[in-house]
């Protein structure tokens, strides 16, 4: 599979997203545990969790969980990133806060990481900007948790320009991923994915299907997407991936799946080759 870097590391160009698998709809345990399998066999090597990642009152962490039981299930694991998040929390009745204090951001990266069974988080990202708490204070525990060594790599999410700027700096140029929220249907963090792809810093698409409830409808509602599609004979969620991954070498996808045939089919578009003018017709749709 196509390669990205990710900091000091290389990884898959295609990621999984593990949100799916532990909010609503959820499925259990043993297909979650298949389709993590299946993305290992297809070659990703990155999987992003956050310990909001769950859907009950009282389950902080059950992704991270699950993810943590699967790789000691697999086997050898050793060239896997997992890629966590805190900051956002879920109360348990649908509904997201933020909590960007430092002292609590480094207290949930420690239970991070005994949840995940590590001694260090391959990487951790600030999941929400919390507007009661200076963004610079924030970033400020993500240099603590480097320093101290609880995490291996930082990164923050959900993030504008300024603020990109501002973690870099903070963080003394050892940001390395910005995640936020991008596909054919959301497109307003262009902007960030070119100013990643200037500063060399590994941008990671969520939702880049358009996420658990629309996905469904990328062809219908983008016409252009499901033409190349069937022109290449391949699902039209390779091609979105496909093109996402061609609009800069930073780009990282990392869709989400709660079944095994979803993941294999995301992997394929590492390798699917658009042309230029195909580029070019997917961006202007």
């Amino acid at each position: 599979m196509q390669q990205r870097t990710l900091g000091d590391r290389t990884v898959s160009a295609i990621g999984l997203g593990g949100m799916p698998m532990s909010i609503e709809g959820r499925p259990d345990a043993a297909r979650s545990i298949a389709t993590i399998h299946a993305a290992l066999d297809a070659g990703v090597t990155l999987i992003d969790t956050a310990d909001a990642y769950h859907r009950d009152a009282g389950e902080v962490g059950h992704n991270e969980e699950l993810i943590a039981r699967a790789l000691r299930e697999y086997g050898d694991t050793s060239e896997v990133i997992v890629a966590t998040k805190g900051g956002h929390l879920r109360p348990g009745d649908g509904s997201w806060t933020q909590n960007g204090d430092p002292t609590y951001l480094k207290e949930a990266a420690k239970a991070s990481a005994k949840r995940l069974g590590v001694e260090a988080i391959g990487l951790y990202q600030f999941h929400r900007p919390d507007p009661k708490v200076p963004y610079a204070d924030s970033i400020g525990a993500l240099v603590e948790l480097l320093d101290e060594g609880v995490i291996v790599r930082a990164g923050i999410s959900n993030a504008n320009v300024d603020q990109i700027d501002q973690a870099h700096e903070i963080l003394s140029g050892r940001l390395v991923s910005v995640q936020n929220q991008f596909s054919p249907r959301f497109r307003s963090s262009l902007g960030e994915l070119e100013h990643c792809a200037q500063r060399g810093i590994a941008f990671l698409p969520w939702s880049p299907l358009g996420g658990i409830a629309r996905s469904g409808d990328l062809a219908a509602n983008h016409e252009a997407f499901a033409r190349v599609a069937a022109d290449h004979d391949v699902s039209v969620y390779q091609v979105t991936l496909a093109w996402e991954l061609a609009l800069a070498p930073v780009v990282i996808p990392i869709p989400g799946a709660s079944r095994p045939e979803s993941i294999r089919d995301s992997a394929g578009a590492a390798d699917l080759v658009l042309t230029a003018d195909e580029i070019a017709t997917l961006s202007q749709a």
